[in-house]
């Protein structure tokens, strides 16, 4: 007999969509109120000490070598080989500020493995 397919619950579905529409909402904030405003990064290259410059440094230094993207990927490979609830949760969470902040090509890719890893069957009881 076949084993059944990877299916989260109903509550796992709802802290997936709420991790991944909180990482989208915190990306899009970041990059249309801090990353694309040339006033925020006139201060921030002056050397203003606030928060706003800290976050809007640690986000460049981080999307720049494809972090973002690089993570959502390898999540979703091993979300492949192994599907599990905190691996959905990296690849959504990474995944959606990845889509938003530049690195769209692998947090894209990384969407579409998370999507054929509904289609596993569930992993053996241990």
């Amino acid at each position: 007999m076949p084993r059944p397919l990877y299916r989260p619950s109903r509550y796992q579905w709802i802290w997936l969509a709420a991790a991944g529409g909180g990482a989208l909402a915190y990306a899009l904030y970041m990059r249309y109120s801090v990353l694309q405003v040339s006033s925020v990064s006139i201060a921030c290259e002056s050397g203003d000490p606030s928060w706003t410059c800290m976050a809007r440094k640690a986000l460049i230094a981080v999307f720049t070598p494809m972090a973002f993207g690089g993570a959502a990927l390898v999540a979703a490979v091993l979300n492949m080989i192994h599907p599990s609830i905190v691996l959905s949760t990296l690849v959504m969470v990474a995944g959606g500020l990845g889509i938003v902040l530049y690195n769209t090509a692998l947090s894209a890719l990384a969407f579409a493995l998370f999507i054929l890893s509904l289609a596993r069957p569930a992993p053996e009881a241990e």
